[in-house]
Parts: C-alpha cells; sequence; structure tokens
C-alpha cells in the first residue's frame, strides 16, 4: 500500500507509541533505550511502508512483529554489520544536529525532524542513526564464570497483546487527556511546552499527566 507523503507522516507520528512499548519491552539488555527507540523507528517506516489493510488485520498487528524485527537486529547482528563511510557521515551530522535541536527545543527530537532539517530523507536517517548504534552479540559473557548465556527474548506475541491494549485504552480517553498523553509521551514534549498549547498551567498538565497514567496503569491490569 503506497500512502501520501501527508498521511505516511501521521500514520508513523500516530503510532510512535508502538516502537516506544516495542522498546520498553527489550530495555535491560545492555542497549540503551534510546537506541533501542531509534532502531524501532525504522521498523515503524518499514510497517507503514509495507502495510496492507486490506487484508483484514489491524495496523498494530502487523507493526509489532517488524519493528521488534529492527530491534533484534541490534542483538543479532552483533556488531558485524558493515556500516559505509557516507552512513558514518549521515550519522554525525545528524548526532550534531540532534544536540543543536535539544538545546533549542529542550526535548528529543523525532525522526522526521531530523530528516526535514537536514533535507535527509526519513528512512535513511533512521537508518544512518541505527547504524551508529553500539550493538552487542546474541550471547553474553558472564565475566566470573566466563561461561556465555543466552539474552532473553520476549515474545512477540505478548508484545503484540500489550501493544493492542494500550491502543484500546488510549482510544477511551477523553480528547484533551487522549492529547496530553500523545504530546507528554509521543511527542516528547514537556509539561510546561504543553500547558501553553492547551491553556492550562504546568501544574494543571502535571496533576492531570498523573491521573491519566494511574488510570491507565488500572485498566490495564
Amino acid at each position: 500500500m503506497i500512502l501520501e507523503k501527508t498521511k505516511r507522516d501521521e500514520m508513523i507520528s500516530a503510532n510512535l507509541g508502538l516502537v516506544h512499548s516495542c522498546a520498553h519491552k527489550m530495555t535491560g539488555r545492555g542497549v540503551e533505550y534510546d537506541d533501542l527507540f531509534q532502531a524501532g523507528c525504522v521498523g515503524l517506516i518499514k510497517a507503514v511502508d509495507g502495510f496492507d489493510d486490506s487484508r483484514g488485520f489491524s495496523f498494530s498487528t502487523y507493526a509489532v512483529p517488524v519493528i521488534l524485527g529492527e530491534i533484534k537486529r541490534i542483538f543479532r547482528d552483533g556488531g558485524t554489520v558493515s556500516v559505509s563511510r557516507s552512513l558514518k557521515e549521515k550519522g554525525r551530522k545528524i548526532s550534531y544536529e540532534r544536540e543543536r535541536f535539544v538545546r533549542q527545543f529542550d526535548r528529543e527530537p523525532t525522526v522526521r525532524e531530523l530528516a526535514d532539517r537536514l533535507g535527509f530523507d526519513e528512512y535513511e536517517t533512521a537508518q544512518a542513526i541505527t547504524a551508529s548504534m553500539p550493538v552487542i552479540s546474541m550471547t553474553q559473557e558472564d565475566t566470573q564464570s566466563g561461561d556465555e548465556f543466552d539474552i532473553p527474548v520476549g515474545s512477540p506475541e505478548e508484545d503484540i497483546s500489550t501493544a493492542v491494549a494500550l491502543e484500546q485504552v488510549m482510544n477511551n480517553l477523553n480528547e484533551r487527556d487522549r492529547e496530553i498523553i500523545r504530546l507528554r509521551y509521543f511527542s516528547g514534549l514537556t509539561q510546561t511546552v504543553i500547558a501553553k498549547q492547551l491553556g492550562m498551567t504546568q501544574v494543571q498538565v502535571s496533576r492531570r499527566e498523573k491521573a491519566i497514567l494511574k488510570s491507565m496503569r488500572s485498566n490495564l491490569l
């Protein structure tokens, strides 16, 4: 299915929560969360480009295994992938631009924002970010015994269930609460910036965010 650029960008932005969900599942295994998230973004872009809604299943059901596949590639490749000089150079430019963005806006940029600022294609931006990530082997050595042990990998079915449940809980929120969560966790905005956008105070956003998260957690149990 080929989407118009605007619809494609909207679909990517609307489903960043799936990337966060998958990345959280893979934390604590020797790779930084930001690296997991950026790899997941590559998977999300691939999923958006490859999704065919005529097959009768939801996007999240299709996207989660694709996102997890890109994240697990970090562990599976073990640093053996050859990275071209041009890709490394793009990675350095992206890293520099990311630091400028954070200083200017006090938040992390999205892949799309970095691509727009540098004039790169969104996919190649995500690819360059992923290529510059530190990677580890699918086995880790126990420094005390010298033995190797396998890194545990979560079940894709469990990840899909979690993502679908989260999507349903989000859909049950009222419009303002859903926007607070979207801006806070999907767009990475600070409470102060969100307050200005929604005509609230920072304290009001903070209190409302806590209440929303408490309600979401109880509905996910």
